[in-house]
């Protein structure tokens, strides 16, 4: 059956199979922003330890995330990969670096004689969840803002700034972006140390980590309401019938309009994050995480959807419209769509696995007990 799919329905479902992946990852996240929480709500050794033991049980899955989204874009649209890496490599390079950090100092951070201290791999995974999710929501952003690159007719790519991808940070739409990546990853950290930790003994913590979820939400609106307000306005990138791109006034408006299923992922997505907000930041429930979840993930998929579908070039150049990537000119050639297709059979038993080992994992609530295990971070 996947064989007989032409080359068109095969670019299509890579490109909705990558967006969920992404998703995923701006999801996982959670971890990166607890990390960032735990300068705000710890005030001791013992609560640092709750904090940073809850996040430790998870950090593997982003970073594994991050990777397999890579990996799966540079087999379904190499070009991209090609192009944004061989190009914008220093913003690449940092991104990997501040997650390097991360691995680094969930293994070292307690070890005896370690000749940085606790905490320096502290401020390293401060900066991974700041430094890092900032320059992530930098590079999604040029999906809509665009890239300084151009491609010849062989596909070597010029990149004209020589900032190599880091001038993205400076644009106010991908600066805007990233720092509402920042602050609702802080969100839904809250949202998971709400659910994960036994706070038997630890209800000043428990407060504080409520209220840092609502504070954070709160930093984090006036970034989003410029994000939307912003997409809704500018110009965007369109090709026509022969695969011309031009600038389209009101673009991204337009994909919203014309795919009202996208129009609805987001308003579910936003509708849901801030449920799961209320429920965390101002109830006394603990499953806010999967309401804020799930609503992160709606959205991250009418991001995506937004920026590839609809005639719309996913990655476009700036100084040269004509090199813009479309998920039509950037994707594999039909035998290596079809192979991968076969292999993406065994998603859902990926899924299935990582569910099960999940609520193994959280079968029961972490409290302090846990922290003076030997394997704790």
């Amino acid at each position: 059956m996947i064989g007989k799919l032409d080359i068109v329905t095969l670019q299509q479902i890579w490109w909705i199979l990558c967006s969920v992946v992404g998703s995923l990852f701006l999801f996982l996240n959670f971890v990166q922003g607890g990390q960032t929480l735990l300068w705000q709500v710890a005030r001791d050794e013992r609560e640092k330890a709750l904090v940073i033991n809850s996040l430790g049980r998870k950090w593997e899955l982003t970073f594994t995330t991050l990777v397999l989204f890579g990996g799966a874009l540079f087999a379904a649209f190499p070009k991209f990969y090609a192009t944004s890496f061989g190009g914008a490599y220093w913003v690449w390079m940092l991104i990997l670096f501040t997650f390097i950090l991360q691995a680094v100092s969930y293994e070292y951070r307690k070890k005896p004689e370690n000749l940085l201290g606790a905490r320096t791999y502290e401020a390293f995974l401060l900066v991974n969840g700041s430094v890092g999710i900032l320059l992530v929501g930098a590079a999604v952003g040029t999906f809509f803002t665009g890239s300084n690159f151009i491609l010849n007719d062989y596909n070597q790519v010029t990149w004209t700034s020589r900032l190599r991808g880091v001038e993205a940070a400076f644009s106010l739409f991908n600066l805007s972006f990233g720092l509402f990546l920042v602050f609702n990853a802080r969100v839904l950290g809250a949202m998971y140390l709400v659910n994960n930790i036994d706070f038997t003994g630890a209800r000043e913590l428990e407060a504080r980590i409520r209220k840092s979820c609502l504070t954070s939400f709160l930093l984090a609106l006036p970034f989003l309401l410029y994000v939307v307000v912003a997409l809704l306005l500018i110009d965007g990138f369109g090709t026509d019938t022969n695969g011309v791109v031009s600038m389209v006034a009101n673009k991204y408006l337009h994909n919203l309009l014309a795919m009202p299923a996208v129009l609805v992922l987001l308003l579910a997505g936003l509708f849901l994050v801030i449920l799961g907000v209320t429920r965390t930041g101002l109830g006394t429930t603990t499953n806010g995480i999967w309401f804020g979840g799930l609503g992160t993930v709606l959205v991250g998929l009418a991001i995506f959807f937004t920026a590839g579908f609809n005639n719309t070039p996913f990655y476009p150049s700036k100084v040269d419209l004509q090199s813009s990537l479309t998920i039509y000119n950037a994707s594999s050639s039909h035998y290596t769509l079809t192979a991968m297709s076969y292999v993406a059979l065994f998603i859902p038993l990926v899924l299935g696995y990582i569910a099960y080992v999940w609520r193994l994992m959280d079968g029961r609530k972490i409290g302090a007990a846990d922290i003076g295990d030997k394997k704790a971070y």
